[in-house]
């Protein structure tokens, strides 16, 4: 009897340490794979000079076929002086409000200067959910980055 109770407590350890590491692998592939989609919405942004609201000069367009590309459909909550995407099909960004969801978020920061009025830099924030194999999504996280200044950055949005 005394092995019995042994070798399930055993057991028990052995499944808890097994979830504990399937958990820690899912998060992690789920953040690299977040990780290295933020960055290349920064280097879109940075390449085009600005997000650019029209169909063929901008950023933004090229970023939704991206995120469309890669399947990417989590959505999240956007601070207050952002602009969110509502749909990764159009090119439209709104200012965000507190009760709707976002695909993905920016804002324009003025590093404006004497010598370069137009200078500013964009911060971007992507979603990612926290999921296990069986339980499903369980958290969404967001990974945030920003440009490098752009000296002659795109009259889009409004800066804050």
């Amino acid at each position: 009897m005394r092995q019995s109770i042994g070798s399930t407590w055993i057991m028990q350890l052995v499944i808890i340490f097994t979830l504990i590491f399937v958990a820690f692998i899912s998060l992690t592939i789920n953040y690299t794979r977040a990780f290295k989609t933020k960055n290349e919405l920064v280097s879109m942004i940075e390449k085009y000079e600005g997000i650019g609201l029209g169909e063929e000069t901008g950023a933004i367009t090229i970023i939704n076929n991206y995120l469309s590309y890669n399947n990417y459909s989590v959505q999240g909550k956007c601070e207050e002086n952002e602009y969110g995407a509502t749909s990764i099909t159009s090119i439209a960004l709104e200012p965000a409000a507190n009760n709707k969801k976002y695909y993905y978020c920016v804002r324009k920061e003025s590093t404006a200067t004497s010598a370069m009025p137009n200078r500013a830099r964009y911060r971007i924030r992507i979603f990612f959910h926290f999921s296990l194999p069986i339980i499903g999504d369980l958290f969404t996280f967001s990974v945030e980055g920003t440009t490098i200044d752009i000296s002659h950055a795109l009259n889009d949005i409004q800066s804050t």
